[in-house]
């Protein structure tokens, strides 16, 4: 008799997928059932025990309804969350990331024959960095050395910033950074691994481009990428030669971006970047790969606000790390554009925002040197800024 009613309840596929009544819409439906049962004039406000009752059925109901959504949800990349979401990635090959390193090209100098076991070197700020199990320094007494922070996330150093020996070896002389260290980042966001799903399904793609776009997207540490291709018989305007590829990459192990490169570029197209690394095919024979590791450009920015009610200093760190995060999330190659920093400075829909007007901004590769201007980025650069690179200046007008 009132099967229909409770259908009514029950959450429903169908071609758009799985829908379910809110809440109140269940509630009203308890309280029809109720009426038809007890007469009209039953009294089932919420102030009422009997209403108290219907209430707790419907949110049960509701609840389980919810659950339901979730689980349904849950089998797809696009609609899935948290460890479903990491089960369902695994169709595609590829799992989440965990927290990963930040990485630096060390160099050591010191006497010829020195070795270094369980090597330690320590930033301008503390950090310990670790150099391999066991480093051994050549005839000219020098070696390069990947090392890696001991605390996982972004840890930056810029160049020269490792200078500091932080286990003395006898005939261990220096250590200095010439490079920026490839920052580390914390576990991959649901986001994240959405992206990145999406273009593990290149992996298999016909374009020989796509899949190895896929295949770089999918190693450990790998934050950012660009992968360029000059099919014509003429060097191109960013100096690639002609009939070869260059990958631009931030973050991962030279060596399995070598072999990604190796395994997945067409053949007989030759590789090109300032970074090489040797690698050997099942037949054994070896092959030298080239690729880029980005060119950090430090990015400054001055931006000019006029105090309101409520205007704080809190809210000028606010503006200041809202542009830095605006910056840092360019890809590899792309122009700032300054005009586009105002919409992360005027902290739209956040807290403070309404406090302050923005009357001026301007940006530039040094703080001696800003104007409204864009800045241009090669192929191979990539912009990136901090906090400290962010100056707020307040006007009285």
């Amino acid at each position: 008799m009132y099967e229909n009613v409770i259908e009514k309840m029950l959450p429903v596929i169908g071609p758009g997928g799985i829908t379910a009544p809110d809440f109140q819409s269940i509630l009203a439906q308890w309280q029809s059932l109720f009426r038809d049962i007890y007469g009209s004039d039953i009294y089932i406000e919420p102030d009422s025990k009997d209403g108290v009752l219907l209430s707790l059925i419907a949110y049960a109901m509701h609840g389980c309804n919810n659950a339901t959504i979730s689980v349904w949800n849950s089998f797809s990349p696009t609609t899935g969350m948290g460890e479903g979401l990491s089960r369902n990635v695994k169709i595609n090959g590829i799992s989440r990331k965990e927290a990963s390193y930040s990485t630096v090209d060390l160099a050591l100098t010191g006497r010829i024959g020195t070795v270094i076991h369980g090597g330690q070197v320590r930033d301008s700020v503390g950090n310990i960095w670790l150099l391999p199990e066991s480093v051994t320094l050549d005839l000219h007494g020098e070696a390069t050395v990947t090392a890696t922070c001991q605390l996982p996330g972004a840890i930056a150093a810029l160049p020269g910033d490792i200078t500091e020996i932080a286990t003395p070896t006898q005939g261990w002389h220096s250590v200095t950074n010439v490079m920026a260290a490839s920052e580390g980042r914390p576990v991959e966001s649901d986001s994240e691994l959405r992206q990145r799903q999406a273009l593990s399904v290149a992996l298999p793609s016909r374009s020989v481009m796509e899949g190895l776009h896929g295949a770089l997207a999918s190693l450990v540490g790998v934050s950012r990428i660009k992968a360029l291709d000059n099919d014509t018989d003429e060097t191109d305007d960013n100096g690639i030669p002609p009939h070869s590829i260059a990958v631009v990459i931030d973050g991962g192990d030279s060596t399995e971006i070598a072999n990604a490169i190796a395994l997945k570029k067409a053949p007989g197209v030759p590789t090109w970047g300032t970074t090489e690394e040797s690698v050997t095919d099942i037949w054994g024979n070896a092959r030298t790969i080239h690729f880029f590791r980005p060119t950090r450009i430090p990015v400054f920015a001055e931006i000019k606000v006029k105090p309101l009610t409520g205007y704080t200093t809190e809210i000028g760190d606010g503006i200041a790390n809202a542009v830095v995060r605006d910056i840092n999330a360019l890809s590899i190659g792309e122009t700032l554009y300054y005009s586009r920093l105002f919409k992360p400075a005027s902290l739209s829909r956040a807290e403070g925002g309404d406090t302050y007007e923005i009357l001026g901004l301007e940006v530039g590769l040094s703080a001696d040197a800003l104007s409204a201007e864009n800045i241009a980025i090669a192929f191979n650069e990539m912009a990136v800024s901090s906090a400290a690179n962010i100056k707020i200046t307040t006007v009285s007008v």
